[in-house]
């Protein structure tokens, strides 16, 4: 019994296109040809290629299929690691359907940053970005504790959310009445996670990277009314602490 590619390929439920790659990177030895030129492909073919196809099932990446295809000891190597690797696939999985639950769940927006769905909601649209932008400086501790800091009590709420509304012509006396409200919160902060003061081990970039790209996220991000405020707010604690 002799099959064409496409019959072939239908026999394995594949494509013609997959049995071609297979062909391209010798995971699958190119058959004979009739008299017309076509390919024919006899059961040692098709046997290879459900082998193949099973492996890629189990998520064996294709340049270690070959090995792995003739079964030893290789095998009882590879596939420890490669179920390890499925864990953390299905560990992740795992957790973005539960961020897609309490994304649904609470309306809150689908692009929050990972570890923050459950308290997206309270965030401002810059809060969300300057917190994308902290993935990438800080390490997993300290994001924790960010996502902590961020779960305050509705007073704290309300003042975030007047300084996300606040214009950039905001005058002396809303910036100094929003930078006193928020002062409690930041010392309270500062007390509960000292790292804030001197965060150099926790973060995964540079000091200078760092500080160089959060200065210009907040540049970019807040207006300057509201970093004005932030900054008013960040001297007060400091002060009371000192104090």
């Amino acid at each position: 019994m002799v099959w064409s590619t496409r019959e072939l390929a239908e026999l394995a439920s594949t494509t013609v296109n997959t049995i071609r790659h297979y062909h391209r990177t010798g995971l699958l030895e190119e058959p004979e040809r009739r008299l017309n030129g076509y390919k024919q492909y006899g059961v040692d073919h098709l046997v290879r290629l459900l082998r193949i196809r099973r492996l890629a099932e189990l998520g064996v990446p294709l340049s270690q299929v070959g090995p792995l295809s003739d079964g030893g000891e290789s095998m009882r190597e590879v596939l420890p690691q490669i179920d390890a690797e499925l864990a953390e696939r299905i560990e992740s999985l795992q957790q973005a359907r539960a961020d897609i639950a309490t994304i649904l769940h609470d309306h809150a927006p689908a692009d929050a940053p990972a570890g923050f769905t459950s308290v997206a909601s309270h965030l401002s649209a810059s809060d969300r970005s300057i917190l994308h932008i902290y993935t990438q400086l800080y390490d997993d501790e300290a994001m924790a504790d960010l996502r902590r800091m961020v779960e305050v009590d509705a007073e704290a709420v309300a003042v975030g959310t007047e300084i996300a509304a606040l214009p950039t012509d905001a005058d002396e006396a809303t910036r100094q009445r929003l930078a006193e409200q928020l002062a409690p919160t930041l010392t309270q902060h500062l007390i509960t996670y000292p790292w804030l003061s001197d965060p150099a081990e926790h973060l995964s970039q540079s000091v200078h990277v760092t500080q160089q790209t959060v200065t210009e996220a907040m540049r970019e991000l807040y207006n300057p009314a509201q970093i004005d405020v932030l900054a008013r707010a960040g001297l007060l604690a400091h002060e009371r602490l000192s104090a």
